[in-house]
């Protein structure tokens, strides 16, 4: 891993942490994004949708204007088409069935000192862990 890989990595996370308090600060909820992205499609009434809507937009452009600065995308997303379709639902299904995902079981509830986000984390990093070392020493 390269110096600046780092300092993006610590920038990064300094960020999203400052964006998850600010949240909680300003509006009193959870930073978690499958959480926030769910409740766009709940039957929350209009005014709990209006700043999850913002949250989301949010998300989206402040990538483009990090793809417009980077002048290309800032990671390679090897797979295509269908698999890169299957990838995605099977996060989205991993994070409802974990009652939520890692930026809300790890950012938000290890800050808070939730059991459950503790168990959550653990088996996000171990699964994370065991595949890497599947992927690179026995494939």
């Amino acid at each position: 891993m390269a110096a600046i890989d780092f300092i993006d990595a610590l920038v990064g996370g300094a960020m999203i942490g400052c964006a998850a308090v600010l949240l909680l600060a300003f509006n009193g909820r959870i930073a978690g994004i499958s959480g926030i992205l769910a409740g766009i499609f709940s039957a929350y009434p209009s005014s709990e949708k209006r700043w999850r809507w913002v949250f989301v937009g949010g998300l989206m452009v402040g990538g483009f204007v990090i793809f417009l600065l980077l002048g290309g995308a800032p990671l390679e997303i090897r797979a295509q088409g269908i698999r890169l379709v299957v990838a995605g639902l099977l996060v989205g299904f991993g994070a409802r069935l974990g009652s939520g995902c890692t930026s809300g079981h790890g950012v938000c509830g290890l800050a808070r000192r939730s059991r459950r986000s503790m168990a959550a984390t653990a088996i996000f990093i171990s699964t994370a862990v065991l595949i890497v070392f599947i992927r690179r020493h026995l494939l």
